[in-house]
């Protein structure tokens, strides 16, 4: 039998999840400036030029921009963006078609985002969570600053 929250246990945990500084933003965030990369955070674009009242905000809200390389990370929880053949990606047994249909509209936001982004020149890196668990994070962070190096 599946242990099924309470609506009011249910919102307290959804709560609780943050959109940022999340362990493994923190973990990419800490590695790059200690490899000497310098970002802006959240998908906002270089200081703004004097006409401009205000930054730029990226479509999608990359988590780290990089603008000396011109390319933005996102990194995705893999629950949340649906990660195809991944461990942490389980359709929740309740309330099965609403969570589909949530996943699925992020999908499709975070495709629209890529190809804005790819529209503009930007470079896209897409790091998962799962690459990020103790096992693989060192190999995923020393590919990723293999591909900014590129």
């Amino acid at each position: 039998m599946a242990d099924v929250p309470t609506k009011e246990q249910r919102s307290y945990n959804m709560s609780r999840i943050r959109s940022t500084k999340a362990k493994p933003e923190m973990l990419v965030r800490k590695f790059l400036y200690a490899q000497g990369f310098r970002y802006k955070l959240h998908g906002l674009t270089p200081r703004p030029s004097p006409t401009e009242e205000r930054r730029k905000q990226l479509p999608g809200k990359p988590d780290i921009v990089l603008p000396k390389y011109k390319t933005v990370i996102f990194i995705h929880g893999c629950f949340w963006h649906g990660h195809t053949n991944c461990l942490y990606f389980k359709v929740p047994q309740t309330s099965s078609e609403w969570w589909v249909q949530k996943i699925n509209m992020n999908k499709d936001n975070d495709a629209k985002a890529v190809k804005a982004l790819k529209k503009e020149g930007w470079k896209i890196i897409i790091v998962w969570e799962c690459d990020l668990k103790p096992a693989k994070a060192a190999a995923t962070l020393q590919k990723l600053v293999r591909r900014l190096k590129k």
